[in-house]
């Protein structure tokens, strides 16, 4: 069962930070990585939700991965940066949104055999998009899913303002 779920994670990923942390996320789904800028904020959002971006004329929620995770009191300035990633909904159609992470790190190339499953503890119903770990020798790098970040309620709230 395990090499099953290796299999599913192994290829080249988008490393950043989250408070002192490293995540990661499959390359392919990246768009674009914009450095932090204002964006329009609207009402009734969740807090993580800080707003929406114009991207070329596509509409495209901004979301602080900080927030979400729990980093109370991020600081928005010139190292922190979006990356606008691409989402698939249930429905299979795609959204653009952006990610507000606190930097960018690397690109890694991981091996399916070099995946290790998330520990039991945090892998069920607390973390669902976690898709393994792996090691750069030095850290830790948790492997996300980010067509599962966000709760089945975010999720309608935040592809209900993107644009496509």
């Amino acid at each position: 069962m395990q090499q099953v779920v290796a299999d599913a994670v192994g290829g080249q990923y988008l490393s950043f930070c989250l408070g002192g942390d490293l995540y990661a996320i499959d390359i392919l789904r990246v768009q674009e990585i914009r450095g932090w800028e204002p964006v329009r904020a609207l009402p009734d959002m969740p807090v993580h939700v800080k707003g929406v971006l114009d991207l070329r004329g596509t509409i495209v929620p901004v979301v602080d991965l900080r927030i979400r995770f729990g980093i109370p009191d991020p600081a928005y300035g010139p190292t922190q940066v979006v990356i606008i990633v691409s989402l698939s909904s249930a429905e299979g159609e795609r959204h653009l949104v952006g990610m507000v992470v606190d930097g960018v790190s690397d690109v890694i190339d991981t091996a399916s055999h070099e995946v290790k499953p998330p520990p039991r503890a945090v892998a069920g119903a607390q973390a669902p998009y976690l898709t393994g770990m792996v090691s750069d020798g030095e850290h830790m790098i948790v492997l996300m899913d980010v067509d599962r970040i966000f709760s089945s309620e975010d999720w309608a709230r935040v592809t209900g303002l993107a644009g496509g």
